[in-house]
């Protein structure tokens, strides 16, 4: 029961962020939606920066599940990025409350520790390009350049940190994974010097 009220908790909290685009969520705003009082919330989760860091194991769970699943399925270097970026696009896109969690929209004020951990979201996805990018070298297939790595992995992160915030920013309206198709076939012209990145 517990954990089925903790769960309903975050449920609502991650409906809350979407609902109230720009606006700061508080506990006492948070128990009125659930149905409880703030006593009961707390004692379910000690603070409201504990709720936000279950919502963050929430999506890193489940993004990086499936990158997992992606490695497993796939060889293909240029299929793997294609793939991972366009989960974390599709992850926000079904998930919007937590969109603004991701990008830090809804941290100002809250404490310095989930900010890190937003910034550690998209440092692990690049690390994870980084290392599709380097294996690269060991398939067959469209390879970039060795020395350019590092860059390739970053941009890859920037566009998809880019396209998560001017769906936050546009109020949920701008949906990430809109023409994707079409930009990630000008990314894999571009990175991997073929375009064979629709693959």
């Amino acid at each position: 029961m517990r954990s089925g009220r903790k769960q309903q908790i975050l449920e609502v909290l991650a409906r809350e962020l979407e609902a109230r685009p720009g606006t700061r969520i508080t506990t006492a705003a948070l128990a009125a939606a659930v149905g409880v009082s703030e006593a009961a919330l707390y004692r379910h989760f000690p603070s409201k920066a504990k709720m936000f860091e279950a919502l963050f194991t929430f999506a890193e769970d489940a993004v990086f599940g499936l990158f997992t699943r992606i490695l497993e399925e796939q060889t293909n270097p240029v299929t793997r990025c294609q793939q991972m970026l366009l989960v974390v696009l599709q992850f926000v896109e079904r998930n919007p409350g937590l969109a603004r969690l991701l990008t830090g929209d809804i941290l100002v004020d809250e404490q310095p520790r989930l900010r890190v951990r937003s910034q550690q979201f998209f440092e692990r996805i690049e690390t994870q390009l980084k290392q599709v990018l380097r294996d690269a070298t060991l398939v067959a297939g469209p390879q970039p350049d060795r020395a350019r790595i590092s860059a390739a992995a970053n941009l890859l992160t920037a566009v998809a940190s880019g396209r998560i915030s001017q769906f936050v920013h546009s109020g949920f309206r701008a949906n990430p994974s809109v023409n994707w198709d079409d930009q990630w076939a000008m990314l894999a012209a571009a990175l991997f010097h073929a375009n064979e990145g629709a693959a």
